[in-house]
């Protein structure tokens, strides 16, 4: 999809730092009365506020240089500052897995402080949602928060409004911070997205029809070649790292992942692809496989209009 793979030229070359693993420890998603908590929130709080001043001069050929500025001069030089990843790091878990904050834009078709209202109220009701902010002007709508996708795009649309993912990340500058795979049919359908948390996790999620009930099992292998399908997609990427475990498909044929995988970045793996296999053995040829390609991060994809063949962002496919 063309509005997920816009990505600018201009980039800083401020590197992140690796965030202790009891960073992100599981911690409850409710509300906590104690001042510990509340201290949390008020700095995650601002930390958000002004990265979304940040972001709102995405036409701006500086706006990557504007993170960079968001770096405490006592930090270490190898370190990024980020409020949001401490010891009291709000996380959800699906899988099994921990589910890290991130940051997630959508343009969002609003247009009057009614539909601000309604959007931000609706969001807030979600589990995992930490921070919401809504630039009207722009029609941006960014969440902060362990809230997957899928979760996201299911609230936004019960408030009658089109919705599309633009950009998902954290409030740092990586190098390449997302990336999408995409499996378009003709019989089974998915895609899944991978988005740097730092330096040494990644949170990755997927959504997939047209798989028999069951258990399937899926990889990242080592080459992006479907010359074959998955035949030609070679071994298993960077044993264990490329092992994605199993996906539990339902009667409907339809299976919806989210989790985290430690080690793996993002960087490493475009032009490499994902397969899905028929059982849970990967010895077997594989049913399926899709290119992971790089997709927008947070603050790089503002536009509505495909330059490549005219299409408008709310004529575009919706593939969350």
């Amino acid at each position: 999809m063309a509005f997920l793979r816009s990505i600018v030229t201009a980039k800083t070359t401020a590197i992140a730092a690796v965030i202790p693993a009891s960073a992100f420890a599981i911690s409850s998603i409710s509300s906590s009365s104690s001042s510990s908590s509340s201290s949390s929130s008020s700095s995650s709080s601002s930390h958000f506020e002004r990265l979304s001043k940040n972001l709102k001069f995405a036409s701006n050929p500086n706006l990557r240089l504007s993170f960079a500025k968001n770096i405490e001069k006592s930090s270490p030089p190898s370190a990024l500052h980020m409020d949001a990843p401490s010891s009291n790091h709000q996380t959800s878990v699906e899988n099994g897995a921990v589910l890290p904050e991130l940051l997630t834009e959508f343009m969002v078709d609003m247009s009057c402080q009614g539909c601000v209202k309604a959007v931000k109220s609706k969001l807030q009701t979600v589990e995992g949602v930490k921070n919401v902010d809504v630039d009207l002007d722009n029609q941006v709508v960014r969440v902060l928060g362990s809230s997957p996708v899928k979760i996201l795009t299911e609230a936004l649309e019960q408030t009658g409004r089109k919705a599309r993912l633009i950009g998902q990340g954290v409030p740092d500058d990586f190098l390449i911070s997302a990336a999408v795979a995409e499996f378009k049919g003709p019989d089974i359908f998915g895609v899944v997205r991978l988005a740097q948390v730092n330096m040494e996790l990644t949170r990755i999620e997927a959504n997939f029809s047209g798989l028999t009930p069951g258990k399937h099992a899926w990889s990242i292998n080592e080459f992006g070649d479907l010359t074959r399908g998955a035949a030609s997609t070679g071994k298993l990427y960077s044993p264990p790292l490329g092992d994605l475990g199993t996906l539990e498909v339902d009667e409907k044929g339809e299976s919806f992942y989210s989790g985290a995988k430690e080690k793996l970045r993002v960087a490493d793996l475009i032009g490499r692809a994902i397969a899905v296999y028929a059982t849970e053995d990967k010895s077997d040829p594989g049913l399926k496989a899709a290119v992971i390609a790089r997709s927008a991060g947070v603050g790089e994809n503002y536009k509505k209009l495909c330059t490549c063949d005219g299409t408008t962002i709310w004529e575009a496919t919706n593939k969350l």
